[in-house]
């Protein structure tokens, strides 16, 4: 299994929202000092911010990205009411660049 989607099949993210895939590229997101990554938990004060994201890949390449930004247990996992709550949608991202804005 893909290192990347590990935390995401171990919180059931998979298989709940998602079907398994591979990813087909890297990016990086980070809240103020704290680097985001799948499964970690970001507190309200560190996301207060916009988050500064990075598509990694070649930036000549004709390829757009799209992310997504959910909370899959919103308010929390044992009361998933609000569950796959939107925060953030940003489309056609270039590969290698900058999708902070």
């Amino acid at each position: 299994m893909a290192r990347s989607v590990k935390t995401i099949v171990v919180g059931e993210v998979i298989g709940d929202m998602l079907d398994m895939f591979t990813p087909s590229s890297e990016f990086t997101v980070q809240c103020g000092s704290k680097q985001v990554t799948n499964g970690r938990d970001i507190k309200p004060s560190a996301a207060a911010d916009k988050p500064h994201v990075q598509i990694l890949g070649h930036s000549l390449s004709s390829n757009l990205y799209t992310l997504v930004m959910v909370d899959p247990d919103a308010p929390g996992p044992s009361e998933p009411r609000l569950r796959e709550w939107l925060h953030c949608i940003v489309v056609d991202i270039p590969g290698g660049h900058d999708a902070t804005k």
